[in-house]
């Protein structure tokens, strides 16, 4: 069996088994830096494939541009998800930024493409009790976002918006990925902040959204903090 096949067929065996003690309304964000110009990153995208199938998780690609000099431009790519990505390092204390990288709740960080590492991962972030709750709603072109605080002390916050394609494939003509034809998942764009947050009061806010993408909206604390809850309507 070919390499990376191996690798799909084990990603998918370790990703699809359901979280034990999953309450079904805390589901955990996963976040995955990643480039179609990486010859890296096709095993990562292929894990947020089987993680999409998934209703406890709320898998993410974002693409970066950073390696759009070597030879292929990325066509997802958007400067703010390396901003993204550069703020969480600093956050963590580290110093580059790389690709594939996954990002677990805005906390745990995984480099690579690691199905156990992550798996695990996503399992200790969803046994956590939640500290936020958050509920969304929509009528048209407006959504609803509603949150309270579950427990004392959870500090300043920021809410953000994105939607996503569910999938997007793409004939790579150059670069190190030439001559494949690769299947992306839960592409994201237009991020957005929505407002901030102090946790006093619950919290009630509108945004208008238009089409049917799937719309994601995030509440973590600032300056890269850990995602505290997230709600997705597909």
């Amino acid at each position: 069996m070919p390499l990376f096949r191996s690798f799909f067929v084990a990603a998918a065996l370790a990703l699809s088994v359901p979280v034990s003690g999953y309450a079904g309304d805390n589901p955990v964000v996963v976040e995955l830096y990643t480039s179609q110009g990486c010859s890296s990153c096709p095993p990562a995208d292929a894990i947020l494939h089987e993680l999409a199938k998934r209703n406890d998780v709320i898998p993410l690609a974002f693409h970066v541009d950073y390696w759009d000099y070597i030879g292929w431009k990325d066509l997802f790519a958007d400067p703010a998800h390396a901003k993204r990505q550069r703020a969480y390092a600093a956050q963590g204390n580290r110093r580059s930024i790389y690709t594939p990288e996954i990002i677990v709740n805005g906390e745990t960080d995984i480099v690579g493409a690691k199905p156990m590492v992550l798996s695990k991962a996503i399992t200790d972030h969803a046994e956590r009790t939640p500290v936020v709750g958050v509920e969304l709603t929509r009528n048209g072109d407006t959504l609803t976002v509603q949150a309270s605080v579950l427990e004392t002390g959870v500090g300043p916050m920021i809410i953000q918006m994105l939607r996503y394609t569910p999938e997007k494939i793409t004939k790579i003509k150059r670069g190190e990925n030439a001559g494949k034809t690769l299947r992306y998942t839960n592409v994201v764009e237009g991020l957005t902040v929505l407002g901030a947050w102090d946790g006093v009061s619950p919290l009630s806010m509108t945004a208008k959204i238009d089409g049917d993408k799937p719309v994601v909206v995030l509440i973590q604390n600032q300056n890269a903090g850990p995602i505290l809850a997230a709600g997705v309507l597909r």
